[in-house]
């Protein structure tokens, strides 16, 4: 399946209109590598998301351009080395039979509690990931860190030749609900649009399929559409950027589009008018930095970039930098997934052929994939 058609390019000098301030790539780069070291003390509750993390700045700097450039070959090595060292594997030192040894327990819970176990060493994947180097007992995989460990591995040119493929994809049968969407964690609370795209990448990535129901993703997605043909994250719940766009970009890696959308037309009005200056995620709501990507991105799938207005974008765009990252809106602090989104939404405009809005992975992070495990060019 080819990337996604872009028709335009957008020249960031012709915007120096009202004052706003240019794109200042230097500062950016400087902030995403920051983020790479060490990240501000509010970051700390989202720790078990470091891969997740990692993977906004080093897929920023790869679209930048500058990823070989500013890190050496040995450095990016180590990166690949600590992804895979989140990588659950088949554990044979830990049946889980500790649950024997705990009384007061009925004989159901315990064969609950063994059933469960049993299930969680067959579910292999990447962990939410901390430092370590090594499993610990009861780690689970995790279906978004799968994907944005695989996304990684693909950025940094890895040819993906340690991944458990088949294991991963016979783990995700395990993850998807009988509504056909998916938790990130086995018995996870949280089943929704994001889990199904991050399924259908990671499928797309390891050229697998086998390991989804897609009858049943292409209905969920259906069943998902709104009465004004924007998507939300399940049926019944309110059209929503992010969800739209995990929706559209997972009909499209599955070759479903036609199918899986009941108006195309309708969900490119949707979408289009989701831009007052920058855009925003939900009708009625404030522009927010990231949905630069999320609408701009959908638009390109759907071959429609080209309605946006790329000047009031870009300018939004630039007036929420400050300190070298994007935030959320003009006045707020800087955060790194905000400061990713704001580099892939320009990326969509003034370098629109270094981004694959489908996978969210730079155009030659996507050639490693055809090379590596599609063994084409």
């Amino acid at each position: 399946m080819s990337s996604c058609n872009e028709k335009n390019s957008f020249n960031s000098a012709n915007t120096q209109t009202k004052d706003v301030k240019a794109f200042d790539r230097d500062k950016t780069i400087g902030y995403l590598k920051r983020c790479l070291e060490f990240l501000p003390k509010p970051y700390e509750s989202s720790d078990t998301h470091r891969l997740t993390l990692a993977f906004y700045s080093l897929s920023g700097l790869d679209l930048l351009g500058v990823l070989e450039t500013e890190f050496t070959q040995e450095r990016m090595n180590n990166w690949i080395d600590w992804i895979y060292a989140q990588q659950i594997l088949p554990d044979e030192n830990n049946p889980g039979t500790s649950y024997k040894r705990i009384y007061g327990l009925t004989r159901e819970y315990i064969n609950n509690k063994l059933r469960l176990i049993e299930i969680q060493n067959l579910m292999k994947g990447f962990a939410v990931s901390g430092c370590r180097a090594s499993r610990l007992p009861f780690d689970a995989s995790n279906l978004a860190m799968t994907y944005t460990a695989l996304a990684s591995l693909l950025i940094l040119g890895d040819d993906l030749s340690r991944v458990d493929k088949s294991a991963i994809i016979n783990a995700m049968k395990y993850l998807q609900k009988e509504d056909g969407s998916f938790t990130q964690t086995y018995q996870g609370m949280e089943s929704d649009m994001r889990f199904v795209y991050c399924a259908c990448a990671i499928s797309y990535m390891l050229n697998d399929f086998s390991g989804i129901n897609i009858d049943k993703v292409v209905q969920y997605i259906k069943e998902s559409q709104s009465y004004d043909y924007g998507i939300g994250q399940g049926p019944g719940l309110e059209s929503h950027g992010g969800s739209t766009y995990c929706a559209i970009a997972s009909l499209y890696l599955l070759n479903k589009l036609d199918e899986g959308l009941l108006s195309k037309d309708k969900t490119i009005f949707w979408l289009i008018s989701r831009q007052e200056s920058g855009f925003q995620g939900r009708a009625n709501k404030p522009p927010d930095a990231c949905y630069s990507f999320w609408i701009g991105a959908s638009l390109m799938i759907l071959d429609s970039f080209e309605f946006i207005d790329y000047e009031q974008n870009y300018d939004f765009l630039m007036e929420t930098r400050s300190f070298g990252g994007f935030a959320k809106c003009p006045g707020s602090y800087p955060d790194v997934m905000h400061t990713y989104m704001g580099v892939a939404g320009l990326s969509l405009m003034e370098e629109s052929k270094k981004l694959d809005p489908a996978l969210n992975i730079s155009l030659k992070a996507r050639k490693n994939l055809l090379k590596s495990v599609f063994k084409s060019e």
